[in-house]
């Protein structure tokens, strides 16, 4: 089977806490772990301003391309990323309005190959996929020709207002 065939998913990580570059590289270990998953590529790590709750360190960001067989779905995969989180320390807030905060790792299913899941736990494409630069950047780097609803991921980016300096991205 060449790489062309398989289903490619691409799960974007991110982290802002003291060891931000350490929680990545233990991400994607985690990720190329999991049974019946191939690790692909990283895009190169991105330094981001925080997305709805500006009062705390800037993240790092990149997305990771995998490709899961066959016994994988849209929903097993987010819910084995909740785990991993979970286990690298992880704490989810039952506070609204802390949601957005700082993180030691997040990993959020963007896309697996051209399936979409409405489910409320589960939802692909990621809902806020297109509105994200820190999330765009880094998947173009990995996949310049990328579809996402319809539209190329180029066209979503120029809707956005953002620049890059460097590897930061203000948005």
């Amino acid at each position: 089977m060449t790489e062309d065939s398989l289903l490619r998913a691409y799960v974007g990580l991110g982290s802002n806490c003291r060891f931000a570059e350490k929680m990545l590289a233990r991400a994607r270990k985690a990720l190329g772990a999991l049974p019946g998953v191939r690790f692909g590529a990283a895009s190169p790590v991105y330094r981001t301003e925080p997305q709805g709750k500006s009062d705390q360190p800037w993240f790092l960001n990149q997305v990771v391309q995998i490709f899961p067989d066959e016994s994988w779905t849209p929903c097993l995969l987010v819910g084995a990323l909740l785990g991993m989180e979970a286990a690298l320390g992880r704490r989810r807030s039952l506070n609204p309005a802390l949601r957005f905060g700082p993180r030691t790792i997040d990993a959020d299913l963007l896309l697996f190959g051209q399936e979409q899941s409405r489910a409320p736990q589960c939802i692909v494409p990621h809902p806020r996929l297109t509105v994200r630069a820190f999330v765009l950047v880094p998947l173009l780097d990995l996949a310049p020709d990328i579809v996402i609803d319809g539209r190329s991921a180029r066209h979503w980016l120029s809707l956005l207002r953002w620049h890059r300096e460097g590897e930061r991205i203000f948005q």
